[in-house]
């Protein structure tokens, strides 16, 4: 369509190698200790680039669905997906995604006060992942016991609610769909094979991380040109990062990685 006597410009999504160089970084991570992504991207582009907290969320969400995407086709194709789980997760995570993205919308005129929403909520998420990270086998020791008393239906609504906690938390933040929920489903499925409920949490994680993705693109919070440097940088990394995995210490590697998502939750917070 003509404007004036011009042609609409199409924007043009320009090659940021330094944006890559941190997706080669958190891709290594990823992939050697499994902790979302979302939890390491987000914090960096806030706090060491500069990005308005909605715009790191919003682009760190799709980005995190086009990697995961590949991950859970990996999964589909070893048949590691339990299928019910994923339902059960996704009856709780979409409406509370949907109900959040509407909240975001309306608030979208007072963009300091959301951002400053968004901010908080990413320390407390932050803060929160660093304690299921370092004290993960201990959480699942105590808790797993407790949760095999209730009956599946039982276990049916709580992985509903779950599901609903997950899709606001990664609907804010972007943060939330690998470390917490994992943990929470090493819980409340104890007896479930560890392979079947991380390709689970993968599979549940790319309808959630999409839907929330589009929906911050349509609020106009999405880069596109830093989209396309993170994914250039961070799928070799995850790819390095999962090759690693069996050569390093999760001894050495957890508790690192706990203390730093605690100090950048704190940081974000105070």
């Amino acid at each position: 369509m003509l404007v004036g006597n011009r042609l609409p410009r199409i924007p043009v999504l320009a090659f940021n190698p330094l944006y890559s160089i941190a997706g080669v970084l958190v891709g290594l991570l990823v992939g050697m200790t499994g902790v979302g992504g979302g939890s390491l991207m987000t914090p960096l582009l806030v706090l060491a680039f500069g990005f308005h907290p909605a715009t790191a969320v919003g682009t760190d969400l799709l980005y995190a669905s086009a990697t995961k995407t590949v991950g859970a086709g990996v999964h589909g194709l070893h048949g590691t997906i339990d299928w019910k789980v994923v339902r059960r997760l996704a009856y709780g995570s979409v409406p509370a995604t949907i109900l959040t993205l509407l909240l975001l919308s309306s608030a979208q005129e007072h963009a300091r006060n959301s951002g400053g929403v968004i901010t908080v909520t990413l320390g407390i998420a932050l803060v929160v992942t660093a304690i299921a990270t370092f004290f993960r086998s201990r959480l699942v020791l105590f808790m797993a016991p407790r949760f095999e008393r209730l009956g599946d239906a039982r276990i049916g609504y709580v992985t509903i609610a779950l599901g609903a906690v997950l899709g606001l938390l990664v609907s804010l933040t972007s943060v939330g769909a690998g470390a917490l929920g994992m943990t929470a489903l090493l819980m409340l499925y104890p007896h479930q094979a560890v392979n079947k409920l991380v390709g689970s949490d993968i599979a549940h994680a790319v309808p959630l991380t999409l839907l929330a993705g589009l929906g911050h693109w349509m609020l106009g919070s999405v880069n596109g040109s830093l989209l396309v440097s993170l994914l250039a940088g961070s799928i070799p990394g995850i790819i390095v990062g999962s090759l690693l995995a069996t050569r390093t210490s999760d001894k050495v590697l957890v508790p690192i990685l706990a203390a730093t998502l605690a100090v950048v939750g704190l940081k974000m917070l105070f």
